[in-house]
């Protein structure tokens, strides 16, 4: 009964405002002069009547009559005018006083309270606690059910925007009505009351999630990039369901996406971290092929967000890198470290734009921090670049860093010694720093992955200091400490179990090899073996492994015998594969060799079709 009074109700509506002749027709007599007899129509039921209906009405179902109502009532048309001239909320308080204000009218001064709020930065409190905003809110209380649907929205974020306590009866009656009418608003509707609750409430607003849930039920009325790239960017993130449509959504439109557009998705699936590949693949593509020019900003976060989801597109860094090296110069410092420490977690090397950004720091020195140099540090370490003006740059950072070695932090100050390890730039101060007891003392016992991962470096930096600093004289790490520096077991690679077939005909016997060793010096040989003049294999367990924390031969190797270090090169994303070109594998290849190995790159050729963004 219900539904079927609510069709009638809106049958008539709709005859009223759209069918009504603007005057009464002229009568039309039979010669007889008796009216002509009705035509029968057949009977219908009024649920499978098909009516076409502007695509206004199915939009918002009160947008018909909110229209002709708006449009044919000239004293509702003047108080609108007078609510948006107005400049003050006190303008607004006389407007109450001087007008009878319907509830429409009401919720529409409370909505421009509170842009005027905003608008001027006025204390809300003052305007809630005024005694004429308490009789605009009785009169929308008393006559909720008749505000429109769009005002309603407007009212609702309002309300929110002013501060109003959520627990007041006044308010509890919006969020109720708003819940009441959920499905009877349009979608545009939906998809604004959720990115104004996302933003101002979170994921505990029960109402939030109800219109979430519609959202995902009414997703394929999504239009627009707009609507695509604000839900993405501000409610994606709260329901994973809603976030799959979304992006099947983007990837329809991708081609229409501006730039911007494409820097607020990228920033969301790297927040998010949803590493969509067809998406991300699809906005590169565009991205290249049509925009041409991209500011500073937009270049600065695509790094960014590429960066955190690792996701690799050669042929947008290398126009990210050229576009971004003419602005070098005039960046902060903040946005020099935040590009470089991009381009050096996706292991991208730009020789123009590093170089650019090498004399950066040389003709801001005194701008940049200490925290800043570091990180420009860390990043030439990750891809061993060393600046074409080298000494220059080492000498300035090595005069910023004088005397300021003991406000870093013990991570931060080992990652630093540790990057000048790897470009060969660590000097005693440093090493002494690190390789005392009471720095490393206080890591001892501890099992959480970046007491690990602080010790590893610990015993790499130890190990550069004895290969490759003489005139370093000490301290170094105790033995006890060397001996522990196996990492947990990882799951064998590919290029790993190929390396071992390889090698197992090559070899003979088991003993004439090693796999997975784990040396004194922190790195790790993936297969050792030992060949004599002829270059034959022979067992290991014979001779002295000075490389081992426990040897369990006592005998030197015999002339002309070589020991064979294999190291895999498992770096499918890296820009350049030259071997030199990538600072941890380096040192670890310098180290290796200084312990008396010559050295076998092992690697293999990436399967045709197989992409880096994979």
């Amino acid at each position: 009964m219900a539904a079927r009074l609510v069709q009638r109700c809106c049958w008539r509506h709709l005859v009223t405002f759209t069918c009504a002749p603007a005057a009464a027709p002229a009568t039309l007599l039979l010669p007889n002069g008796k009216l002509p007899a009705a035509r029968a129509l057949p009977h219908t039921p009024l649920a499978s009547i098909h009516i076409s209906v502007p695509s206004a009405w199915n939009a918002d179902r009160f947008s018909v009559k909110e229209q002709v109502e708006e449009n044919s009532n000239s004293e509702h048309r003047a108080i609108l005018n007078l609510i948006e001239a107005a400049t003050s909320p006190q303008e607004l308080f006389q407007l109450g006083e001087l007008h009878s204000l319907n509830s429409n009218q009401a919720s529409l001064v409370i909505t421009r309270l509170s842009r005027l709020a905003v608008e001027k930065n006025l204390e809300t409190g003052g305007i809630l606690q005024d005694e004429r905003f308490q009789q605009l809110i009785e009169i929308v209380d008393s006559q909720i059910s008749q505000v429109w649907n769009n005002t309603l929205v407007g009212l609702l974020k309002s309300l929110y925007s002013l501060g109003m306590e959520s627990s007041s009866r006044e308010m509890q009656s919006v969020e109720h009505e708003v819940l009441w009418r959920l499905r009877r608003l349009a979608f545009r509707q939906l998809a604004s009351l959720a990115e104004f609750l996302a933003v101002k409430q979170g994921k505990e607003s029960k109402l939030l999630n109800e219109v979430i849930k519609k959202l995902e039920l009414r997703w394929t009325e999504l239009e627009g990039t707009r609507t695509v790239v604000m839900l993405i960017a501000k409610v994606g993130h709260i329901s994973s369901v809603l976030m799959d449509r979304l992006e099947d959504k983007a990837l329809e439109l991708a081609e229409q996406f501006s730039p911007e557009d494409i820097r607020k998705i990228t920033l969301a699936l790297a927040y998010q971290n949803r590493r969509s590949v067809p998406l991300l693949r699809a906005m590169s593509y565009h991205l290249i092929q049509k925009h041409s020019e991209l500011n500073l900003s937009i270049l600065m976060d695509l790094i960014f967000a590429y960066g955190k989801l690792n996701f690799h597109q050669p042929q947008v860094f290398q126009k990210i890198a050229t576009d971004l090296q003419p602005h070098v110069s005039a960046m902060t410092p903040v946005e020099v470290t935040r590009c470089i420490r991009s381009f050096a977690f996706l292991k991208w090397l730009s020789l123009p734009l590093f170089e650019a950004i090498s004399q950066y720091a040389l003709d801001n020195a005194k701008q940049l921090s200490i925290a800043h140099l570091c990180s420009i540090i860390l990043s030439f370490a990750r891809l061993n670049f060393q600046p074409s003006g080298s000494e220059d740059f080492f000498n300035m950072a090595h005069e910023e860093l004088q005397g300021q070695l003991d406000s870093l932090e013990p991570q931060l100050l080992t990652d630093l010694v540790w990057s000048l390890c790897v470009l060969q730039q660590a000097k005693p101060p440093y090493l002494q720093h690190v390789l005392a007891p009471d720095f490393h003392a206080v890591i001892q016992g501890d099992l959480s992955p970046r007491a690990q991962n602080l010790r590893m470096k610990l015993i790499q930096i130890n190990a550069a200091a004895k290969l490759e600093s003489p005139e370093y004289q000490g301290p170094f790490l105790p033995a006890g400490m060397l001996s522990a520096a196996e990492p947990a077991a990882e799951k064998v690679t590919l290029l790993q179990s190929s390396l071992r077939e390889a090698l197992a005909g090559v070899l003979g016997s088991q003993d004439n090899g090693r796999w997975d060793v784990h040396t004194i010096y922190g790195w790790q040989i993936d297969a050792e073996m030992v060949l004599n003049s002829e270059n034959k294999p022979l067992p290991l367990k014979d001779f002295a492994a000075p490389h081992l924390p426990h040897s369990e031969g006592t005998k030197p190797l015999p002339p002309g015998a070589r020991r064979i270090a294999f190291l895999r090169w498992e770096f499918p994303n890296f820009s350049n594969r030259s071997k030199e070109l990538l600072g941890r594998y380096a040192m670890a290849r310098r180290h290796i060799q200084a312990a008396g190995f010559l050295v076998v790159d092992a690697t293999c050729q990436a399967a045709p079709g197989q992409r880096g963004d994979q």
